[in-house]
């Protein structure tokens, strides 16, 4: 390997660096075709349960037989139709919509969900499909409550729907995010009722706006065989629908720091989804089967609260799952862990950043120093590498065998200077996926304001820098850094490695607040890094 393909196997390295969520976006399920296509019976059923959940309208009865029901804990407030008992409102109070502290909490249904029966419960005979809030015939003895920590209390809502008695008793807590159900399905009738029953979810979406890439909401499921899955593309989940095609553990409308997640009861459960009117629908079905005069029982529970690591380990059915990052989960955990430890200390995450930043470097030190001074190598050697390429440039072998010979006799390696960096970016792209996905850094402050002034500035780490100053002083870095970085001698070369500083501060311009710290912090080390090197020599 010449200099020339050194520097572009480096350039490369670093655009796959920064580029990651450019060039390779997170692999998605293959969805199945629109549900009405499907061919499987099982399939169909859950699949239609989630179109119908998406088109379904407010229930038929008048509002005024329908009671609104509040139920307000330490950790959320809520609001229950008894027509259904579908969820109209889920409001999170430790968690606002903007770093303004009076600011509306977050909302995980939504306004346009209002009407989309979250909380729902859907039967499937065979050949029917009933959307059970809209009979009229659903009462409830539950009253306002505020429950106080360490209490817990029970809603109940019956009803009638498609010649069955049903019972709903939902179970809230107030030191919990988690809403356990009891679902109680009486066939009155002579015959035996087979089918499928399916829990729904549905929300506005859980991201600041439609279009955040960074931030995307998305719908996840975990596979009882492939364990965690998501789609994210808008068009797939508008046009095709979602699909589990199998068993799943839960299944989640999510971003990434929210989670609004139904995890069913124990049986063979199946997953659709649907995007439609930009309102996120799921439906979890089970197979039902009930007897003549039988009442079966059915179990299911719902998560509306923060992405938060702790708080998922605890919820059952393997929710942690939802909290993923890729390929790089093995490393982002314990780095967020370090971040997590450092912030204990110092009360400030974008301190926090720095000092793990700062330890990364440390660690990485001995290999760093052994990429520049091999570079720097390869450039003591480039005048003889030209003059062996003009001797040889009719005979490549005899070239290449040359260029080896000088390499051996000068004992460099000439893929030295990039190995070492190498190894290192699975290390990047672990902390890039961390703190991209961290709730430790929604609306977590570094520098609130401009000094002297009182302008918000760094109020919010998982948002972009609102003056983009750190952005182009990074910029700034980066080309100082490729000033000082050996390119081999060629002047070509040179030039479009200085290009390298202006595409990434254009990338960077967006980036979330937090990760831009990283990297500016990471090249001023790395800058002193190489000055001390160049020092030495």
């Amino acid at each position: 390997m010449d200099t020339k393909r050194l520097i572009i196997a480096l350039s490369l390295s670093l655009v796959v660096l920064f580029g990651w969520s450019y060039l390779f976006p997170p692999a998605e399920p293959v969805t199945a075709p629109a549900p009405a296509a499907q061919s499987d019976s099982k399939t169909a059923a859950g699949a239609s349960a989630a179109v119908s959940a998406a088109e379904a309208v407010q229930a038929v009865a008048p509002a005024s037989q329908a009671r609104k029901i509040s139920v307000k804990t330490p950790l959320f407030s809520a609001r229950f139709s008894s027509q259904g008992g579908v969820l109209e409102r889920f409001d999170l109070l430790k968690f606002r919509q903007t770093i303004d502290p009076k600011s509306p909490p977050i909302d995980m249904v939504g306004d346009k969900a209002r009407d989309r029966s979250a909380l729902g419960v859907i039967l499937k005979p065979a050949g029917q499909e009933i959307h059970t809030w809209n009979s009229p015939n659903w009462t409830s003895d539950g009253q306002d409550m505020e429950l106080k920590a360490g209490e817990k209390k029970t809603l109940t809502f019956t009803g009638e729907a498609g010649g069955m008695r049903l019972e709903r008793r939902l179970t809230v807590s107030a030191d919990s995010y988690l809403i356990t159900e009891e679902l109680l399905v009486t066939n009155p009738g002579q015959d035996a009722i087979a089918g499928h029953v399916a829990f729904t979810a549905a929300s506005e979406g859980l991201s600041p706006s439609e279009d955040d890439k960074y931030n995307p909401t998305r719908i996840a499921y975990g596979s009882v065989k492939t364990g965690f899955e998501e789609v994210t593309s808008v068009d797939d989940m508008e046009k095709q629908g979602v699909d589990s095609k199998g068993a799943v553990n839960w299944g989640a409308i999510e971003s990434n720091y929210f989670l609004f997640a139904i995890l069913p009861g124990q049986g063979e459960s199946q997953l659709n989804g649907l995007l439609k009117s930009g309102v996120y629908n799921l439906a979890v079905s089970q197979p039902a089967s009930i007897a003549a005069g039988q009442t079966q029982s059915f179990k299911c529970s719902y998560y509306m609260g923060p992405a938060d690591r702790d708080i998922l380990a605890d919820m059952p059915n393997k929710l942690a799952e939802a909290v993923d990052f890729g390929w790089f989960h093995l490393i982002a955990v314990p780095l967020l862990k370090l971040l997590n430890w450092f912030y204990k200390y110092v009360h400030n995450y974008g301190v926090a950043i720095i000092l793990l930043t700062v330890l990364i470097k440390i660690i990485f030190w001995p290999l760093s120093q052994k990429s520049y001074k091999s570079m720097d190598q390869m450039k003591k050697l480039q005048p003889m590498l030209t003059k062996l390429r003009e001797k040889y440039a009719d005979d490549k072998e005899r070239m290449n065998q040359e260029v080896m010979q000088l390499y051996k006799t000068y004992k460099v390696n000439p893929a030295g200077g990039c190995l070492p960096m190498v190894v290192q970016i699975p290390v990047f792209f672990g902390l890039y996926k961390a703190l991209l996905g961290s709730i430790e850094l929604r609306h977590a402050a570094f520098i609130s304001h401009v000094p002297f002034t009182d302008l918000v500035w760094m109020a919010d780490l998982s948002v972009k820098d609102p003056y983009y100053v750190t952005p182009l002083i990074m910029g700034a870095t980066m080309f100082i850094q490729q000033k000082m970085t050996p390119t081999g001698g060629d002047p070509t070369q040179a030039k479009i490695m200085l290009l390298m500083p202006v595409v990434f501060t254009f990338m960077f311009l967006n980036f979330p607040a937090g990760l831009v710290v990283y990297w500016l912090v990471n090249n001023v080390l790395s800058i002193a890094q190489q000055w001390w090197m160049m020092r030495k020599a």
